[in-house]
């Protein structure tokens, strides 16, 4: 095993994902949403003193990973320590799909056949319990680069709060590990114009049919991320708070 180094942040551990595929650290946020970050924050460490995990889900471009950055920041200013994840980064392989021939680009087969479920209950979402075992890889396969990185863990600390963001966060094949969970709630308009600007244009100079098959994907993924949001109200897996994300 190889061990990530940690560092501090607001006098708290914060322990991070090897993924390249990183987005940028937030801004300064607003008064009101920083008065809601430090309310779920302080929700959410009062659970118990052990290790916690929360997930954020929502559509696709919610702005899931932003405000797990920021909670994550918040939960560091109250006294405890983070790991943060994304399960962009607990996907299979691209390779994977183009050697058997399996569907990743519209929404039904991005839905069924990305996940690496195994690694991420096994390798993230297990060990980071409180009767886990505290070495936890935050990432499993490269998003960019298809580097394995599932040897890669950190020593969890006993009152660390994982955070992890991710659209189908709740499916069922991850809903019994989670203590806390949120539903990130922004317009359908919204959410169409920041995924397109992120997924076509997030790589300057791409190719036209790289940007047309982002847009698939994006697309189907949207819409299936639509569905499964629709469904909540009907399944026993409804997130514990909702928060809106149209103020940054």
């Amino acid at each position: 095993r190889s061990w990530f180094v940690w560092r501090e942040t607001a006098l708290m551990s914060a322990f991070e994902s090897v993924s390249t595929w990183k987005h940028p650290l937030p801004d300064k946020v607003s008064a009101e949403r920083h008065a809601l970050l430090d309310a779920l924050a302080r929700d959410i460490v009062t659970l118990k003193p052990s290790r916690i995990r929360v997930a954020i889900d929502g559509y696709t471009a919610s702005g899931k990973t932003t405000f797990g950055h920021q909670l994550a920041a918040a939960v560091r200013a109250v006294g405890r320590p983070t790991l943060r994840a994304s399960l962009d980064d607990f996907k299979r392989p691209w390779r994977d799909a183009i050697d058997n021939g399996y569907d990743r680009v519209s929404g039904e087969g991005y839905y069924r056949n990305a996940p690496d479920f195994e690694s991420a209950r096994e390798l993230l979402l297990k060990p980071a319990g409180v009767d886990g075992s505290g070495f936890v890889a935050l990432c499993a396969h490269d998003p960019l680069t298809g580097i394995d990185h599932r040897d890669t863990v950190v020593d969890a600390p006993f009152d660390a709060v994982l955070i992890v963001d991710s659209v189908f966060a709740m499916r069922p094949e991850y809903i019994e590990f989670w203590d806390f969970t949120m539903w990130l709630d922004v317009s359908v308009d919204l959410s169409l114009e920041r995924g397109v600007q992120r997924d076509r244009f997030s790589r300057p100079g791409a190719c036209s049919w790289t940007r047309i098959l982002s847009d698939r994907r994006w697309r189907g993924s949207f819409l299936t991320s639509r569905l499964a949001a629709d469904q909540l109200s009907h399944d026993r897996t409804r997130p514990v708070c909702v928060v809106s994300g149209h103020r940054p």
